[in-house]
């Protein structure tokens, strides 16, 4: 039941920030919204900034960089939604990056699906990794 909670928590967290908005001519941001659990069981949030010439950010990476910079590396759980409230699987770049930033992230559970609160390692997300 507990972790159940923890999901419902991300879930409100990464909703609170999901706010579409134009920021410039250029710049869209917050049309998708990440909340990551650290390993230390802080929340770190972040919301994709989407640029006209593609040099934006994920919202996942706009959470794990607030984490890098409280100090954490080490994510437990991880949770990403998208503009009409519906959850979202990590791109392949956020998946990479996620397992470069520490080899125990291989275990970090990512949630599928909201109303079951199934989830997936990143692990099986990103399997055979080169390093």
């Amino acid at each position: 039941m507990m972790e159940n909670n923890m999901w419902e928590e991300l879930y409100n967290r990464a909703k609170e920030v999901l706010k579409p908005r134009r920021v410039s001519e250029n710049i869209d941001a917050g049309g998708v919204a990440a909340a990551i659990l650290s390993k230390s069981g802080k929340i770190y949030v972040g919301v994709c900034i989407d640029t006209a010439c593609s040099i934006g950010i994920c919202a996942e990476r706009n959470a794990l960089c607030a984490m890098i910079t409280s100090g954490e590396s080490k994510i437990d759980k991880l949770i990403c939604i998208g503009s009409n409230n519906s959850i979202m699987l990590p791109c392949g770049v956020c998946r990479e990056f996620m397992m470069q930033l520490d080899n125990d992230n291989n275990n970090t559970e990512i949630l599928v699906d909201f109303s079951t609160k199934k989830t997936i390692k990143l692990s099986e997300l990103l399997p055979n990794w080169w390093n």
